[in-house]
């Protein structure tokens, strides 16, 4: 089996991969003070929790977006997974081509999402990634990553309400009773769940007019099935993307 581990700045998401079958999967909270014996720690709990040992594992596919803790999860793997990860950086094979003005500059959680956009959906298409930054993506017909747009994600948008403004209440991501909030807690999330919804719908179709009609939406990342469900843009929500995308750059590169 093949595990693949993506490391955000708010989860650390896995995946077990049968083939080209995603098994046991989790979605953890990143803790940026962990140290690599608690990870491989944490990875022998998960693969143990489901029926797995370390002889089913057969190779590691990592990316990560967190510099300073790429190495301590890459020490977990050695020291407790017994295995040397294929890490997604300048130099591995991805079978896209990278547009950007900079390559190295793009996350490389994004680029193993536009692998697995043209591998299983094909272009062109706009990837939206609902972390803690919210992503548009742009890819191409021919399978070359152009690049895209960024901004604050919901949860982080909602924590810098809490925090910088005295009075708003630190709230849950829930859909109101209607867009016009009665009370503050409706409010909030109204302009956060419904704002989002609407910037959505309006990138989606500023990137349509660059890359053609035929363009499909992907939606993936933690709260890409809570946004979806308020909008009629979106066209396939996957909220594994990344882990695909690892899966097949680690097949590219064996």
């Amino acid at each position: 089996m093949l595990l693949t581990i993506d490391v955000g700045n708010t989860n650390l998401t896995l995946g077990l991969y049968e083939g080209d079958q995603l098994g046991a999967h989790w979605r953890l909270a990143t803790d940026h003070n962990r140290m690599p014996d608690e990870y491989g720690l944490q990875f022998l709990g998960l693969l143990q929790n489901a029926g797995k040992t370390l002889d089913d594992i057969k190779g590691i596919s990592l990316a990560s977006v967190v510099p300073q803790l790429t190495s301590r999860v890459i020490q977990a793997c050695r020291e407790y997974l017994k295995q040397e990860p294929l890490i997604v950086d300048t130099g591995v094979k991805t079978g896209i081509k990278i547009r950007y003005e900079d390559p190295k500059a793009v996350g490389a959680d994004r680029v193993c999402d536009a692998v697995a956009v043209m591998k299983l959906y094909g272009g062109p298409a706009c990837v939206v990634d609902f972390g803690t930054a919210t992503t548009f993506n742009a890819i191409t017909k021919d399978g070359e990553y152009l690049g895209g747009a960024i901004t604050a994600g919901i949860n982080l948008a909602a924590e810098a309400l809490f925090t910088r403004a005295a009075k708003l209440p630190r709230i849950d991501l829930q859909v109101p009773p209607s867009v016009i909030g009665r009370n503050t807690v409706h409010a909030m999330q109204s302009g956060l769940l419904f704002g989002y919804v609407s910037m959505v719908e309006g990138m989606v179709a500023r990137f349509r007019s660059e890359l053609g009609s035929d363009m499909k939406v992907i939606a993936t990342g933690g709260l890409a099935e809570v946004v979806a469900k308020e909008t009629k843009v979106i066209d396939i929500i996957a909220p594994w993307l990344t882990l695909d995308g690892l899966r097949i750059i680690w097949d590219i590169n064996h």
